[in-house]
């Protein structure tokens, strides 16, 4: 795979751990207000004269300067022209020609890095897209929450817990293998530097096994069949689901031949399985360590991963995640929930994507099924008539979290898929405009957000895979947040398929 020839950005980070510059305080109005400041000059540092969200407290300076010193010197986990090919693929989806597909772990472990987890995430993510190709009749996106998704927002920097002593006590939060441990001692809890050059080197051997996957033909669609997990056949997936997929397969195995057959020209780019990869830009520090100009291309580009995305927690107009993100060249997500006021989010387009540019920003609604049908058209009313360019896709996991009686966290199946088929209906309620002369949509649902996994957990509960609260505590993988199971995401993939073909 080509690489770019880098020339690093050099820039200073400051030995304080405190994500604010300490020879520039801000002005007591820049954090009065959630109104986006006006538009300095910006740099890869510039995000340090901001409040930062969810921030890390290092305690050690020059350990988190030397961190950055080799991150700096670390080559690109990604490439720019990977980047860009990503945003034309998304600039496709913003126009209904595309379908984007993003899933995997809620927070990856360094632990985890082993062929195993990464293949059956790889191969879940594959059935799915299978299903959908299917399904919407288009070219599916295929981005993994994978090869960076090591740090996670926690709604608590403190919690209770027990030590090994058997004493209770409160400790810092567990905020991702990337920042510090999750065992429950003051040691494991300090934040750590050195963990922000073992995500990366993880991240780097993630890539390395996937794309050696992809071109040894792992995702060849001339065989779909060989994407079956190893427990395909003894996994309590129904006959009925079990079926729906082989006929699926099937039909596109046999698609492909007769187009072959009569000599589509088009075949080869039909067949060519693609993944990009995608984390939240929570620490920033990672983040700005490997952002760099590249030769031929006049803006910074973030090397560690093709999309970032920001999250619900950390999307204030005047903090310091919208200011690194605003300045980079990669297409960029944004996470908008049910409270979001529709004039703030019409703004954050206006920020992050000033020059209105198609296929540079993906709004990502997770709203909760409770709150879909009425909280989401506005927003998205309000995006259309400013005219603003965007990619609407669905996460309906992180609003339909909730807490069992004997205190595990979880999610229901029922609620997940409601709030994805009560999407769907939301865009189809808008109706059309007219624009360039022909009829269409207002705005339209291009994508899924998910947190899965290829292994056979319980941490959801519902779906086919008949998971009740009580067994959760079967295998419940999970470090942060519940994921689906493999039964549970295809089925859920199904789902939508059956909905979006019948659209």
């Amino acid at each position: 795979m080509r690489n770019d020839h880098l020339f690093v950005h050099a820039f200073p980070y400051p030995a304080a751990s405190r994500t604010m510059n300490p020879t520039t305080p801000p002005t007591s109005d820049q954090h009065a207000s959630n109104a986006a400041p006006e538009c300095a000059a910006w740099s890869p540092d510039s995000w340090q004269t901001r409040t930062v969200a969810h921030a890390v407290e290092y305690p050690n300076d020059e350990a988190l300067s030397a961190a950055m010193t080799d991150l700096r010197a670390f080559p690109p986990l990604v490439t720019s022209w990977e980047i860009e090919r990503l945003r034309s693929h998304l600039v496709d989806a913003e126009a209904g020609k595309r379908f984007l597909l993003q899933g995997g772990d809620c927070a990856e472990l360094l632990t985890e890095c082993r062929p195993e987890p990464i293949t059956n995430k790889l191969k879940i993510l594959l059935q799915m897209s299978l299903v959908l190709v299917h399904g919407v009749k288009k070219p599916i996106i295929r981005v993994g929450r994978f090869a960076g998704q090591y740090a996670k927002p926690r709604s608590s920097p403190m919690e209770p817990g027990t030590l090994p002593s058997g004493e209770q006590a409160e400790l810092p939060s567990y905020f991702g293998d990337a920042v510090n441990g999750a065992a429950f001692t003051p040691e494991s809890r300090i934040p750590d530097p050195q963990r922000l050059v073992q995500a990366y080197q993880h991240s780097a051997m993630t890539l390395n096994f996937i794309r050696s996957l992809l071109d040894g033909g792992f995702a060849d669609m001339h065989h779909p069949e060989y994407w079956d997990l190893s427990f395909f056949e003894h996994a309590d997936l129904s006959p009925q689901r079990r079926d729906e997929y082989r006929r699926i397969s099937q039909s596109l195995a046999e698609a492909l031949e007769f187009m072959e057959a009569i000599g589509e020209a088009r075949v080869d780019e039909l067949t060519r399985v693609e993944f990009f990869t995608s984390h939240e830009g929570l620490n920033l520090h990672y983040e700005a360590a490997q952002t760099r100009l590249v030769p031929r291309r006049p803006h910074h580009y973030n090397l560690s991963t093709h999309l970032p995305w920001i999250g619900e927690r950390t999307r204030a107009l005047d903090g310091a995640h919208i200011e690194y993100f605003r300045g980079i060249a990669n297409p960029v997500g944004v996470k908008v929930g049910p409270k979001a006021d529709p004039d703030e989010v019409v703004e954050l387009t206006r920020v992050l994507n000033p020059a209105n540019e198609p296929g540079k920003l993906v709004l990502i609604a997770r709203m909760g099924a409770a709150n879909v049908a009425q909280s989401l058209p506005p927003i998205v009313e309000a995006v259309a008539a400013a005219d603003r360019r965007c990619l609407w896709i669905s996460d309906p996991m992180h609003g339909n979290g909730i807490v069992t009686q004997s205190g595990v966290k979880t999610r229901a199946f029922n609620s997940i898929a409601s709030e994805l088929t009560g999407a769907i209906d939301v865009f189809d309620a808008l109706g059309t405009t007219r624009r360039e002369g022909e009829e269409q949509p207002v705005a339209h649902l291009g994508g899924v957000h998910f947190e899965l996994t290829g292994d056979d957990v319980t941490e959801c509960t519902g779906g086919a895979s008949g998971v009740t609260e009580e067994a959760l505590g079967v295998r419940y993988d999970s470090l942060c947040d519940p994921r689906l199971n493999y039964q549970q995401s295809l089925e859920l993939a199904l789902i939508l398929a059956r909905r979006l073909s019948a659209h």
